[in-house]
């Protein structure tokens, strides 16, 4: 090998300078490269002459819902009761299931369990009792948790974990909703018939940095809260005692066999004669078919009592006035009052295919009203919301209650339709299909591309049935608001076309309040304000939570030189559906009312 010159050692020297700082480098990105502090992925492994220690575990990855926002209100206070919860709950929690924290990561933390159902159970119950905690907190001020749980193939370092494993449970823990649990299709499996939760099935999901597709399913915050408490300790199969419990168990399920027997001796017919009816199979059950089962008083309180019947009996009544409905009667749900109910076969027995369920709660001066909407034919949670009022107005705060739930209910199940008829007849819908997916699509938001789409699939809808009140209805709302906000090629034909397409409607059916609604709209692009105003009037005697014909009431009125009275009806459309996708476009009429006014900061505010 030659000799080098003085220069060339320099240059040499230089270069491997370089090149261990470019391996440093390297080693110090891989080994800053984190989720939350959780490291990333297999490129992080030691080298290859290096042990690599791996094992199969559950990982429980949390997080607080809105942390920013909640230390921005109100720094020390967050820090004191995120400290509180641990000290108090979360912690003694993972332990009593033989837990181990990983990490923590200021709002989150990463925790191990050598068991699926250990972190499932720990999760419910730390989710569950959070719920408990926060009754008497303004929700503003609530920590809620979220929480992702996956099991997989991770790598041990130093008493850390990472790999695909930990983003995966990172992943699902954004995916869940606060005071929610998310879990994968591998935990999912693992825990079935272990434990009795029914999650809510989400599909598949590609999520960033994950290379496959995740089996994702979801436990709300409500379903949470409604779940039995599990026994405590480990499972009742391990215990001295497990075998005087099976005989137990035996012995209980032959009384009920026996009972059963005497039940069809006594009445002459079995409910399975009942059951299997031709008009309960799957098939021809209703689309929008539901029962609203009675509220339940959580609070042992006689005036919430009356307050939680009278949601059951007018949310009954205000459902049966969705088009195409079909609502179980109310004397008939007051049969299942304090009894408890398996939602499959209840739906089964009635021929629905929804169930509404809810309780009442009592929090200080507050009344707290937890609804959930269950699908009957999977017993899955489809969507559940909480309401909250002052008990010293609890008539009102029925009104807002029934008219809110009314509404998103209607939004949901035509959601819910949606999604079963492009699962289950995805290449030959019918019209009513194709009617379900276009007020899916107008429910999405105010888009062009959302609008356009809906057009669309109405229109085909009614190349199946032209008569379909449901397309009718549809088709001309989606035309009359191309048409209003100038999205249409052709506004001149598509406003003539929603014309001809609402006045069939309401020759179908005469008291259709969205096509009443609809004809208002088109009186309003004609500037005939009275004659939309009495059209607006008609649509809401006939559906009294039709929230969108209050506001454009109150625009309507503007637009007539009497902007003092907008503010009412708009203000009601709000209390009616305060998370409508419309609400902005309600926000907006009330700042063009003050701006009739001469009040700028009021409109601008």
């Amino acid at each position: 090998m030659p000799l080098l010159t003085q220069s060339g050692h320099q240059s040499r020297c230089a270069r491997l300078r370089s090149r261990a700082g470019l391996l440093i480098s390297i080693h110090a990105v891989l080994a800053s490269r984190c989720y939350d502090g959780a490291r990333l992925g297999p490129s992080e492994a030691p080298l290859a002459t290096e042990r690599v220690d791996r094992r199969l575990t559950a990982i429980l990855a949390a997080d607080v819902a809105g942390y920013s926002r909640l230390m921005g209100m109100d720094e020390e206070g967050t820090l004191a009761q995120l400290k509180a919860h641990r000290r108090a709950l979360v912690d003694p929690k993972i332990t009593e299931h033989r837990g181990r924290i990983v990490k923590t990561t200021g709002d989150g933390m990463l925790v191990e369990f050598a068991s699926v159902v250990d972190a499932v159970r720990c999760a419910v119950e730390v989710q569950r009792s959070m719920a408990e905690r926060n009754a008497e907190v303004p929700h503003d001020k609530c920590i809620e948790f979220r929480v992702g749980i996956h099991q997989g193939d991770v790598i041990i370092e130093g008493g850390d974990i990472f790999g695909d494993g930990v983003n995966v449970a990172a992943r699902l823990e954004g995916f869940a909703e606060p005071g929610g649990i998310c879990v994968s299709g591998r935990v999912h499996e693992d825990v079935q018939g272990k434990l009795d939760i029914c999650f809510e099935d989400a599909g598949e999901h590609q999520f960033k940095n994950i290379a496959r597709p995740v089996h994702v399913l979801t436990l709300p915050a409500a379903a949470v809260a409604n779940l039995p408490a599990f026994s405590r300790g480990r499972d009742s199969s391990s215990s001295p005692l497990s075998g005087w419990r099976i005989w137990a168990s035996a012995a209980l399920a032959l009384l009920f066999v026996l009972a059963g027997i005497a039940t069809w001796w006594l009445r002459g017919e079995t409910a399975d004669h009942r059951l299997s009816s031709p008009a309960t199979t799957a098939e021809t059950v209703p689309r929008l078919s539901i029962l609203v089962l009675p509220f339940e008083n959580l609070s042992h309180d006689p005036d919430q009592e009356y307050f939680a019947d009278g949601i059951t009996q007018d949310l009954t009544t205000d459902l049966s006035r969705i088009p195409d409905s079909f609502v179980i009667a109310v004397n008939t749900a007051l049969t299942f009052k304090s009894k408890p109910v398996d939602v499959k076969q209840i739906g089964h027995e009635l021929g629905v295919r929804y169930i509404l369920e809810g309780s009442v709660q009592r929090t200080g001066d507050q009344v707290r009203v937890n609804a959930q909407l269950v699908d009957a034919q999977t017993g899955a949670h489809l969507w559940a919301d909480r309401f909250d009022g002052d008990r010293s107005r609890l008539g009102q705060l029925q009104d807002e209650v029934t008219a809110r739930l009314s509404r998103t209910l209607d939004v949901q199940l035509t959601e819910a339709e949606s999604l079963r008829a492009e699962r289950e007849r995805p290449k030959n819908p019918d019209a009513v299909d194709l009617a379900m997916r276009g007020w899916a699509s107008l429910n999405h938001g105010r888009s062009r591309e959302n609008y356009t789409e809906a057009r669309d699939l109405f229109e085909a809808a009614l190349r199946i049935d032209r008569q379909l009140p449901r397309a009718l209805d549809g088709l001309a709302y989606a035309l009359i608001h191309l048409v209003r906000v100038q999205w249409s090629v052709a506004p001149d034909q598509d406003l003539a076309r929603a014309d001809e397409v609402v006045a069939t409607a309401l020759q179908i059916r005469p008291n259709d309040a969205i096509a009443h609604m609809i004809k208002g709209y088109i009186f309003l692009y004609q500037k005939r304000f009275e004659d939309a105003i009495a059209a607006f009037e008609v649509a809401i005697a006939n559906g009294r939570n039709l929230a969108e014909a209050y506001a454009i009431i109150g625009n309507t009125n503007t637009l007539r030189g009497h902007a003092d009275e907008a503010f009412a009806p708009i203000e009601t459309a709000i209390r009616l559906s305060p998370r409508d996708p419309l609400l902005n476009i309600w926000l907006y009429y009330m700042g063009h009312a003050y701006t009739h006014l001469g009040q700028d900061l009021k409109a601008i505010e």
